[in-house]
């Protein structure tokens, strides 16, 4: 049996965006809820992804839904990391929250935002832990907290089921997301074991996938190869050269690698800001 990279937004998205039961148990294991605020239900609410760089718009897969106590949960795959992402997030976890209730309706109507983010990167290289919780805390007595808004960092490259003591449903969901990829042939029996994982691990089988799909998926990484050596070349020439340079230098360099990959000028063109007539003289 073959499989799919479940971290991929082809894959992603068909496993925590299409099964509520599967993205509500991925939720319970990786907040930090208390037992009695574990979620029971759970509803789709519509994505709203504005990347603040275009460049890297395909580096992010998010899935959002909320529970009857009207609590939001942002769900977000960040295959590559930046600098500006915190920002982001709490920008867009922020909106989430402010926009529950309109002009003149009470503040005790707005209820929780939980924004849970999924790095394919070490961004934390001096912090020992994979797992990085943010929230609104009094500086002195830190038991004090504002409750609103709750950020969630999960560096995927340092986790390890050898290392951690977690609850056995995180360590389960985070080996569900770095363990299986396109050279796995087994699954291993701890996953298999438990129901969620098995249905997930289901979902990633390449036959339930069609032909176009899985041309779609071989995109994906092949864009996302190409943003990476973008924003690793762009921090280079930003240092060296100025940012201004870089980033002219940085676009060029992007829809070579994309013309390259067979993409089409008219996504390249998307991607990287350069018209069409330039596209073609590369």
């Amino acid at each position: 049996m073959k499989y799919l990279d479940p971290k991929a937004d082809l894959t992603f998205k068909r496993v925590f965006g299409e099964h509520p039961d599967l993205v509500m148990s991925l939720l319970n294991a990786l907040l930090p809820l208390a037992p009695e605020e574990e979620i029971t239900d759970i509803e789709y609410l519509a994505a709203e992804m504005v990347p603040e760089n275009p460049l890297r718009k395909n580096s992010i897969v998010d899935v959002r839904c909320k529970d009857k106590k009207g609590r939001q949960f942002i769900v977000e795959m960040q295959m590559i990391w930046s600098p500006e992402f915190k920002q982001r997030v709490l920008f867009n976890a922020s909106k989430a929250y402010v926009r529950q209730i309109n002009a003149g309706e009470q503040y005790e109507l707005l209820q929780p935002v939980y924004s849970l983010n999924l790095v394919n990167e070490i961004f934390e290289p001096e912090l020992e832990g994979y797992y990085h919780h943010y929230q609104m805390i009094h500086v002195e007595n830190s038991d004090k907290v504002i409750d609103g808004l709750q950020l969630i960092f999960v560096e995927l490259p340092k986790f390890s089921p050898h290392s951690y003591s977690e609850k056995k449903m995180q360590v389960l969901w985070l080996r569900y997301l770095t363990e299986i990829n396109e050279r796995t042939r087994e699954i291993p029996k701890e996953l298999l074991d438990n129901p969620e994982v098995k249905k997930a691990v289901s979902a990633l089988e390449e036959s339930a996938f069609t032909e176009a799909q899985l041309l779609g998926y071989e995109k994906f990484w092949d864009i996302i190869s190409v943003e990476k050596t973008l924003y690793n070349s762009a921090e280079r020439k930003g240092m060296e050269k100025g940012m201004e340079k870089g980033k002219a230098e940085e676009q060029l360099l992007i829809a070579s690698n994309m013309k390259k990959q067979g993409i089409s000028a008219a996504i390249i063109s998307q991607c990287t800001g350069l018209p069409i007539k330039d596209i073609d003289l590369i």
